[in-house]
């Protein structure tokens, strides 16, 4: 036997237990667990201690801990006969780990492993079940601890309340509320900006170029000038870290800037194995109204079309006023932009020929469109007939959202009177002695916390209503002043107006083109 035995001491701070006011100091457990094994190393002589292993603010599920995989290694080489630590689960609550390393490879590895809360020692033969069974009792809690908190995001999802800790870029978590989205006021300029510089014919990489050109910080680097830290897997340093394509189309699919929360959208295996997995659309929790919004519907609906249809010239960072809305009125095959020496003109793609030979300068193209618009401009502007079609759609958006906003309003007025029928039996409870003094103070309180609640609610509501109204009532005559006459297209103009263009035979030396419109 040894006459001196090297000692390796294990401590372990789970993140829902830690008490620290700063991140670099250590924590009380850790303290009060230092402590307690230090004691009995300095109490016995045969002890000598060869190293701390101290794994803060990390779970003691299967998952990869630093401190953990050196005491591991150090073990295995030869380097250690005595694991000392607090507890069991302090090694670990994942019973896979427990039987793996305590009751298998430290045996193999000639390591013994000694844990004084609950009396788990290795060198005595008797205690192996009492350890697996305390094994079990640590994996259970884990699974139980798991589930609680599934279920308490579901929760909270399901009720619009934002569960990430951090914020979409263009918003901000809320200071008094870390369930809440406010706006960035920086960052949504950016934002708005994206999707912009989208309707107007760039790319995603030549947005990415645009802003790095202009040298505003990427997500990234912009949360982290805030002094919120991500964990950015990187190869670069992270002022160098720029904008990208990835960035920009995430950015213009994410409905969050409509002031709507979509989660639930990933999960996890299991709270063992912490693969992500996508979850299907069906299963995704939607809640609309949850923060302002940043993008209105209108542009957001045009940004999701144009990426369904977008196409762009070979060699390209934007794209042309009619990319993907131009076609072969005979066999309708898609016409793409090609360039000469003098003009530049719409031919067949991928050298397919149609009979119609259909091909026109671009130009030309852009004369007639621009000519077809105004026409439709001047006829119906003063009918007012391009109100009640083009605007359709929007009014029914907003009429929605209204139904959807009384309907809050007659839940929360509802409430407000289970609340006051709630609060006269308490005081018929009171007076006839049912509860007590003290029992009444703590419902009454309770009852004020839920009026002041529902009173906040029926405000933001009836807020919100009114704004709609507003919409409502300005929209028809925003839409319909916006174009009284053109004088140039630009690609909003064509995305709004036209849905496809066809390009037909020669007739009496014109070229027949047919315009499909979005009205």
């Amino acid at each position: 036997m040894k006459e001196v035995f090297r000692v390796a001491i294990y401590l372990r701070l789970s993140i829902e237990d830690k008490d620290k006011l700063n991140r670099l100091d250590d924590s009380e457990s850790i303290k009060n667990q230092r402590n307690m094994l230090m004691e009995v190393v300095n109490n016995n002589p045969s002890y000598n201690l060869v190293d701390e292993y101290c794994d803060e603010d990390l779970s003691g599920a299967g998952t990869y801990r630093p401190e953990f995989e050196r005491l591991i290694n150090d073990c295995e080489n030869g380097k250690i006969d005595i694991v000392l630590c607090k507890s069991q689960s302090r090694f670990s609550r994942d019973m896979e780990i427990v039987e793996r390393y305590i009751n298998n490879k430290f045996k193999e590895w000639n390591v013994r492993f000694i844990s004084l809360s609950d009396n788990a020692d290795t060198e005595n033969p008797g205690n192996k079940k009492s350890r697996q069974i305390n094994g079990l009792v640590n994996e259970w809690y884990l699974e139980d601890v798991s589930n609680n908190i599934r279920s308490a995001f579901n929760s909270k999802m399901k009720q619009g309340e934002f569960i990430s800790p951090f914020a979409p870029f263009g918003y901000l978590v809320d200071s008094s509320d870390n369930n809440k989205l406010v706006v960035d006021k920086v960052a949504c300029l950016v934002v708005k900006d994206i999707f912009n510089l989208y309707l107007n014919g760039y790319g995603y990489s030549a947005i990415a170029k645009y802003l790095n050109d202009k040298n505003i910080p990427s997500p990234s680097l912009h949360k982290y000038r805030q002094g919120i830290k991500l964990n950015v897997v990187s190869n670069k340093a992270r002022e160098e870290i720029k904008w990208n394509s990835n960035a920009i189309k995430t950015i213009l699919k994410n409905e969050v800037y409509l002031g709507k929360l979509v989660q639930g959208k990933r999960t996890t295996v299991s709270y063992k194995n912490h693969k992500i997995i996508n979850k299907d659309k069906s299963l995704w929790i939607s809640y609309s109204d949850t923060h302002e919004a940043i993008i209105d519907v209108d542009t957001f609906d045009k940004v999701q079309m144009e990426m369904k249809n977008r196409t762009k010239p070979r060699g390209s960072s934007t794209v042309h006023l009619f990319s993907g809305k131009v076609f072969c009125l005979c066999c309708g095959h898609y016409l793409r932009k090609k360039n000469s020496s003098r003009h530049q003109y719409l031919v067949y793609s991928n050298n397919f020929i149609c009979s119609n030979k259909s091909s026109i300068r671009y130009d030309k193209l852009e004369s007639i469109v621009l000519l077809e618009i105004n026409k439709i401009l001047n006829k119906f502007y003063d009918e007012e007939l391009l109100k009640e079609k083009v605007n359709k759609k929007y009014n029914e958006v907003y009429k929605e959202k209204l139904v959807s906003l009384e309907n809050g309003l007659v839940n929360i007025n509802r409430k407000i009177d289970e609340s006051k029928n709630y609060l006269k039996n308490l005081y018929e409870d009171k007076v006839n002695n049912f509860i007590s003094l003290e029992m009444f103070n703590t419902l009454v309180s309770s009852y004020e916390n839920n009026k002041d609640r529902y009173s906040k609610q029926l405000d933001d509501i009836n807020k919100k209503i009114n704004i709609y109204k507003e919409n409502i009532k300005g929209f028809d005559e925003k839409i319909i002043s916006k174009y009284k006459k053109l004088d140039s297209l630009n690609r909003v103009i064509v995305s709004e107006f036209v849905d496809k263009i066809y390009v037909g035979e020669v007739k009496d030396n014109i070229r027949v083109i047919k315009i499909k419109w979005n009205f």
